[in-house]
């Protein structure tokens, strides 16, 4: 073969074939298509594009640019609405109630599920806890005469602070606005206050020796202390200043007193007896005495709920539902020996036995028995805890 001839044959290998070339008609065929019409090849990677988009944007939110994504409180919807005309929707929560419960043989708080009466856990705490008490929505006190403490718990019950700077205390209640916790000690024969903001003791008043049972008024400005279990003295105390605390009066019962509690009104004062099997009813602003209401063997404690007064007998082994108004007996049920401290939980009521570690859970409109558990040998204190 000539290299003219090689060249040749090379020229027509590399030509295209002819019905590769675009001739005029195809061009002008192909810019007649529609505008929307593409291969079916980037048709679909298209498509396949657009909803990984869509699906990454709905799983992971997008943020604005030049914005960091924030984080959703807890408890409220993250979906924002799809129009202007859309309403933009809320997760409802469920509060929970539990019962808190000083078991103060085993130095521990146990925690029962209400109203199931299931212990869903034991709580660590100073040693000789004897007393608890408990914010609607937190926080806790849980108070231990034998070691001198009062540990605070959040309402996730997780340890908040230690005080250790008392002799005895005794019992503690928060102030109706939340914002302190009083303390009795009845070796001091003190009442203090602790802010709970700054989880310090910003006030102390001295009330006398065995500064013992004690509580509030609704309106948060006068305190009643019983000094003793068996008190022969009571000290109004004025607290509408926590800070400034001052003992007004002292006033002397008709019969040893023992627990304390005012009406939810505030107008009167029910004050049980540590060796009479009545409550002595007193005017709040004139601690004058007014009336009695019959009651178990004594001493008794006092609650008021549900629009009653529940009055409960340890060793009367005994609750009873009482018109506040009438002051009458309204209904009386048997409750295990020893059983002296309530607490309310929205429509049900729970006791706790001392003597036998027994946990009662009752509704509160008709004292029918819910649950009766043990979970210590000596459970002595309860309060509720919502969260």
């Amino acid at each position: 073969m000539t290299r003219r001839e090689t060249v040749s044959t090379r020229s027509r290998r590399a030509s295209p074939s002819p019905a590769l070339v675009p001739t005029p008609r195809r061009l002008e065929r192909d810019a007649a298509r529609p505008a929307g019409r593409t291969p079916i090849v980037k048709w679909v990677a298209t498509l396949v594009l657009a909803a990984w988009l869509l699906l990454s944007a709905s799983c992971t939110g997008a943020a604005q640019p030049g914005t960091a994504p924030s984080a959703a409180p807890t408890g409220t919807s993250t979906t924002q609405p799809s129009s202007a005309s859309a309403r933009p929707t809320t997760v409802k929560r469920h509060r929970t109630q539990v019962a808190l419960v000083t078991a103060e043989l085993r130095n521990e708080l146990v925690v029962v599920s209400l109203p199931g009466g299931r212990v869903v856990r034991r709580i660590p705490v100073a040693p000789d806890p004897k007393t608890v008490s408990a914010a609607p929505g937190g926080p806790v006190a849980v108070v231990s005469p034998g070691s001198g403490t009062v540990t605070m718990f959040g309402a996730g019950l997780r340890r908040l602070a230690v005080f250790r700077g008392f002799r005895s205390p005794q019992l503690a209640t928060f102030t109706p606005d939340g914002e302190y916790l009083l303390v009795t000690d009845a070796a001091a024969g003190t009442l203090t206050s602790i802010e709970l903001a700054r989880m310090r003791v910003v006030g102390r008043v001295a009330v006398g020796a065995g500064a013992h049972h004690l509580a509030v008024s609704p309106n948060g400005r006068r305190a009643w202390v019983a000094l003793g279990e068996s008190a022969n003295a009571i000290v109004l105390v004025d607290v509408a200043d926590p800070r400034r605390m001052r003992v007004l009066r002292r006033l002397h019962p008709a019969a040893l007193a023992h627990d304390i509690a005012f009406d939810p009104d505030g107008r009167t004062v029910w004050v049980s007896s540590a060796s009479q099997p009545y409550i002595s009813v007193y005017g709040a602003a004139s601690g004058r005495l007014l009336g009695t209401v019959p009651a178990g063997r004594a001493p008794q404690h006092v609650l008021f709920a549900a629009g009653r007064a529940y009055v409960t007998s340890g060793y009367g082994a005994s609750i009873e539902m009482v018109d506040p108004a009438a002051r009458t007996v309204l209904k009386r049920v048997d409750l295990p020996y020893g059983s002296f401290n309530l607490a309310a939980a929205g429509h049900w009521l729970v006791a706790t036995s001392v003597l036998n570690g027994e946990v009662t859970v009752l509704r509160a409109a008709t004292m029918l028995r819910r649950v009766q558990t043990t979970v210590a040998s000596v459970a002595r204190s309860v309060a509720v805890l919502s969260r």
